[in-house]
């Protein structure tokens, strides 16, 4: 079934009009290695590249409020790819936290990081925070979208399953909202769905709209 699905899909005609043609003549850049961004950023039916090459030192200043983290990360992602004027280059980039207490959880360090994550976040509610920054040479706009994820409690024995089984180590809170402790163990969510797998891609959209038609010698 899934075969004859991608040999249907690849039969479609062109259609006549594309929601993001304003991005035709952009080399659209999504710098990130998350295969969830680069899943999400598909939906939107955009041509773009994938570019890791721009590594960035996240440390925070010091006494940053917890929120603005992630917009902070998001831009100076962003301006460490050197863009010149005319190039065409758009840049996407983000960075997703967890926040609980008043205190940012990013990626697990291990496994036992992993477990005391877990353990802090079943049973309660916290909130999943994503800073995007689109930029061109000539322009850089950063957003950040909220969503509310509400916890089951979980047991020691089904958190040690989840983390032993998927090790999230990649996620921010240590658990990916996709997998089976999303089935199992989440109640409800308030806000974006896509924001807790890591890219608010309505939002995302909407400010890709606004992008203007590059003007192509």
């Amino acid at each position: 079934m899934e075969r004859k699905m991608r040999h249907f899909k690849q039969q479609l005609p062109e259609p006549l009009f594309h929601p993001l043609d304003n991005l035709r003549g952009y080399d659209v850049i999504l710098a990130s290695g998350s295969p969830r961004r680069r899943e999400l950023l598909a939906m939107l039916d955009v041509d773009f590249r994938v570019d890791t090459s721009h590594s960035v030192d996240e440390t925070v200043p010091e006494g940053l409020p917890v929120e603005e983290v992630v917009p902070y990360l998001s831009r100076l992602k962003a301006m460490a790819y050197p863009l010149t004027e005319g190039d065409g280059k758009l840049v996407i980039t983000a960075d997703t936290v967890v926040i609980i207490d008043g205190k940012v959880l990013g990626k697990p360090v291990d496994e036992a990081d992993a477990r005391s994550m877990l353990m802090e976040l079943q049973g309660r509610t916290q909130k999943v925070v994503t800073g995007v920054t689109v930029r061109t040479a000539e322009d850089m706009t950063t957003f950040s979208a909220e969503s509310e994820v509400e916890f089951a409690p979980l047991t020691e024995e089904e958190i040690a399953y989840y983390v032993d089984r998927y090790r999230p180590l990649d996620k921010a809170g240590a658990y990916g909202i996709q997998e089976w402790i999303g089935a199992a163990g989440i109640k409800g969510i308030n806000g974006s769905f896509y924001n807790v797998m890591g890219l608010p891609v309505q939002r995302l959209y909407s400010l890709l709209k606004t992008i203007g038609h590059r003007c192509q010698a």
